[in-house]
């Protein structure tokens, strides 16, 4: 294996969400979130495409965001773990409803903005970065019910309210900020998204990019925030990435792909480059999708593009026009996609490309020559602790091995990285399945499925492994 440059100033780390991690679900002033409502077990999946009106925690059913692995209690601890193995950032995201806990609420809530003051000063204390979202799969439910979320213009207003409370207070301690974690997931889980709800016979579809419309508006606005309370700052979108292979070389399957592609293309076409495109207006055009604006949207769209483009990358896709193909599927963090003969899958399906880490790197400077900023990238896998108390995850660090590799390749190409914010340093509650056997961390956490265990912190043999990669900044991979 080679030995990679990375920038003296690369900002190696990890990445977490206050919905998978904080728990304190309604302490200190928090109202309820809408990861809040999504139980373990079969209704997950319904809540999360927006099929069920359930607004309120219902009795007998298990709700791993409500306690998660007690970050709200523990950062502390975990800050310091995270100090141990050198972590110059790390990505977390604001709780909306802790800030504002109705999300339409006139005075922000004190307690809530403590919090964060102390948990980034806990992060500046041990010489680590504060990479902070503003929303990760976060809206208050009270915007859910009384306004329909994001379909509601008036979202934009409650949004702006709240990222300039924000970029205010923290504007002495943050200088990385993105607006909205994986946009594009608001097409494929609009609840998780964007909070969306659909009534029988709702056009799913209209109702989803008039959301995203008004997505993309808040996001300027934060942006324009953003630049006039700190112009040293930094912010970006975020992207829920991995290119979509043709599965032949039959144009048919190439259209197919590159149009895959360009449903989460459209979001960063329009955050980064700062208009509507041509594809866009087309397909909306073509498929009844009437987007309304108000005066003034395309030029804010225009004059407050983001400044660098963060994005998660886990697996690749693949496509296909052929019936006969379509049906060998597997998942692949949300997104379908058909098998790649050509690659291994993990426990829960998801392709393993790191070449199409790289692929995926280039693909996004080509497109918009701006830097970079890898937020998410990891393997989720059933660890067991052995019988000498250890967690041996040689396959974690054989995924992260070759994907931080590809990683080295794609800066060797002349893409502009930022940094490296690897999902899940510690083992967290899965936004997908709300398990907690689906782990990602160097640190292991001691709970289950059901909720149950110590919440004990162990180091993982990955652990070591990350903190001799940071200390040889990126030289040291084997």
């Amino acid at each position: 294996m080679s030995t990679y440059q990375f920038p003296d100033n690369f900002l190696w780390g990890g990445a977490i969400a206050a919905n998978q991690t904080e728990g304190a679900y309604l302490e200190g002033g928090k109202g309820l979130t809408l990861v809040d409502l999504l139980p373990t077990g079969k209704k997950r999946w319904d809540i999360m495409l927006g099929k069920l009106d359930q607004f309120t925690p219902v009795e007998g059913e298990f709700y791993p965001s409500h306690e998660a692995i007690d970050f709200f209690h523990r950062y502390k601890e975990d800050i310091a773990l995270f100090a141990e193995m050198g972590f110059k950032a790390l990505r977390v995201s604001i709780a909306w409803a802790r800030i504002f806990p109705n999300g339409d609420d006139l005075v922000p809530n004190e307690a809530g903005l403590q919090f964060y003051d102390d948990l980034f000063d806990e992060l500046l204390k041990h010489g680590i970065e504060p990479v902070v979202t503003i929303a990760h799969f976060d809206v208050p439910v009270n915007l859910i019910v009384k306004y329909g979320s994001w379909r509601n213009r008036k979202l934009v207003g409650f949004f702006e309210t709240y990222a300039k409370t924000i970029l205010e207070r923290y504007k002495d301690k943050v200088n990385y900020w993105m607006t909205f974690n994986e946009i594009n997931m608001l097409l494929h889980l609009p609840f998780v998204g964007a909070g969306l709800v659909f009534k029988e016979g709702e056009d799913q579809r209209q109702i989803k990019y008039q959301a995203a419309h008004h997505q993309l508006v808040a996001s300027s606005l934060a942006v324009k925030a953003c630049h006039e309370i700190n112009p040293d700052a930094k912010i970006g979108c975020m992207l829920a990435a991995g290119m979509t292979y043709s599965y032949t070389c039959n144009p048919d399957d190439v259209m197919d792909a590159m149009e895959k592609d360009r449903e989460s293309f459209f979001f960063i076409d329009v955050q980064s480059r700062g208009a509507y495109p041509g594809y866009a207006k087309r397909f909306f055009k073509e498929n009844d999708i009437t987007i309304e604006m108000e005066a003034d949207d395309e030029a804010l769209l225009k004059n407050h593009a983001v400044d660098y483009i963060g994005f998660s990358y886990y697996a690749s896709r693949a496509t296909s026009t052929d019936p006969e193909v379509l049906k060998n599927q597997t998942a692949g963090n949300v997104f379908g996609s058909i098998e790649n003969p050509y690659l291994e899958k993990s426990e829960w399906g998801w392709t393993i490309d790191p070449k199409g880490f790289r692929i995926t790197a280039n693909q996004l400077y080509d497109r918009y020559q701006k830097p970079l900023f890898v937020v998410e990238n990891g393997l989720g896998a059933v660890d067991e602790v052995n019988t000498d108390g250890e967690v041996n995850d040689d396959y974690r660090i054989e995924y992260l091995r070759k994907h931080v590799a590809e990683m080295g390749e794609a800066i060797e190409d002349g893409v502009d990285i930022i940094g490296y914010t690897s999902w899940g340093p510690i083992d967290i509650v899965s936004a997908s399945t709300g398990e907690m056997k689906k782990r990602y961390g160097y640190i292991y956490v001691d709970k289950d499925n059901e909720g149950n265990g110590s919440l004990e912190r162990q180091k993982k043999k990955s652990f070591h492994w990350y903190k001799q990669v940071i200390e040889s900044n990126g030289e040291i991979l084997d």
